[in-house]
């Protein structure tokens, strides 16, 4: 593509755009990982990263992306055989699936529609049923980024213990850690990952496995193979602050700021942010008089919107389009989508107007493709933000 000038608008739901103060803490000169100030360094990172996932439990951190730590979860708790039950809300579920197969587990499939989040009462209903308990997790996407809904994971935990169930609780909290609320101890989520190019704000290539003790427990039993994932070889030496092998260390000089930056604003804040800009977006798209493909207004993401395209519109060409008239890069459409849906991103290091300016993009961009739609989108979406928008005097006090 030819030189275009501005900055781009990365409007994907990951990698996230990633803030000048990261990229800065970033550049720091490398230390020694074996050495005492890397080790008080990893010491205080270990306690603050636990903030955000709210635990008390230990949280370990891999050079991977987030399905390195979807593996770590299968070999450190399962053994050869196993059944896991996976709430299918989408692509994401479907990936997560298929590992579990490749690894020789037995993975089984709670399906819905690909428009909503994950089902609480079908999860008790079919656990009730498994009265010999052969279901030895359930695996839960909590912010299914490819059809844009959320499953609500407090309710999964009333499902299971309704059913009196001592499966494990698996969540994948990829692209919802740092954009919406995750409560590991008092959820009760025995499994939690994470990966750091999307709430965070951080480069991809690091993940996050936060642990319970009943998972711990469970990986003392189980008969996976594992050896670069293994656990137990983090939980012993992470304690000192450092790690059994060479760590990212500038992502994670990077982690250290933005965890500082999420505390500066308040998570509370960050998630009401999240949610004000998610709503934001759902305006216009109904402004546009279009369809948003998640159905459940319960479900929806705060984090990313999938947005269906007309009949007889093809999704890629138009995010082709934009992408070139523009300088926007929109998500894809992913497996059931594809062709049909394109994403806007609105997680991370964003604020008012530039959700503001991707939707404009979008809504010219309806226009040069031909896309069927009404005017008023990004209008709709103006008059949410200046409706819900607090005075600055307010805000200082």
């Amino acid at each position: 593509m030819a030189n275009q000038t501005g900055r781009h608008f990365l409007q994907i739901p990951g990698p996230t755009p990633v803030p000048e103060r990261i990229l800065n803490a970033m550049s720091r000169q490398m230390l020694d990982h074996r050495g005492p100030t890397f080790c008080e360094f990893g010491q205080k990172l270990f306690a603050d990263v636990k903030t955000i996932f709210k635990t008390q439990n230990p949280v370990i951190i891999y050079p991977s992306s987030g399905t390195g730590a979807w593996e770590a979860a299968f070999v450190n708790t399962l053994s050869p055989g196993d059944q896991v039950l996976v709430i299918e809300t989408g692509q994401f579920a479907v990936l997560w699936r298929n590992m579990a197969e490749r690894m020789g587990l037995k993975p089984e499939v709670l399906p819905t529609d690909w428009h909503s989040g994950g089902d609480a009462n079908a999860l008790e209903a079919r656990l009730k049923k498994d009265s010999s308990h052969q279901i030895k997790a359930v695996c839960v996407v909590h912010n299914e980024t490819s059809t844009g809904a959320r499953t609500w994971v407090d309710d999964m935990r009333r499902a299971i213990d309704a059913a009196k169930h001592p499966a494990l609780l698996m969540v994948d909290a990829i692209s919802s850690l740092a954009a919406m609320d995750l409560r590991f101890d008092e959820w009760g989520i025995d499994v939690a990952i994470s990966g750091s190019q999307k709430g965070l704000m951080l480069p991809p290539g690091m993940s996050f496995t936060a642990v319970s003790p009943k998972a711990i427990a469970a990986s003392k039993k189980a008969k996976l193979p594992r050896s670069y994932w293994n656990w137990d070889d983090m939980l012993a030496i992470n304690p000192t602050g450092t790690f059994p092998y060479t760590p990212p260390v500038g992502l994670l000089f990077g982690l250290s700021e933005a965890i500082a930056m999420l505390h500066e604003e308040g998570l509370d804040n960050v998630f009401a942010r999240h949610e004000r800009l998610s709503e934001a977006t759902r305006r216009a798209v109904r402004g546009w008089g279009l369809e948003t493909w998640c159905r459940d207004a319960r479900g929806h993401s705060p984090a990313v919107t999938a947005v269906a395209m007309p009949d007889g519109h093809n999704a890629d060409t138009f995010r082709k389009l934009v992408l070139e008239n523009f300088n926007m890069s929109l998500g894809t459409g992913l497996n059931k989508l594809a062709g049909k849906a394109f994403r806007i991103g609105h997680l991370g290091y964003t604020n008012e107007l530039t959700i503001l300016g991707a939707l404009t993009g979008v809504e010219m961009g309806l226009e040069l493709a031909g896309v069927p739609h009404q005017k008023g989108g990004v209008a709709a979406a103006m008059a949410y933000i200046a409706e819900t928008a607090r005075p600055a005097t307010a805000k200082a006090a």
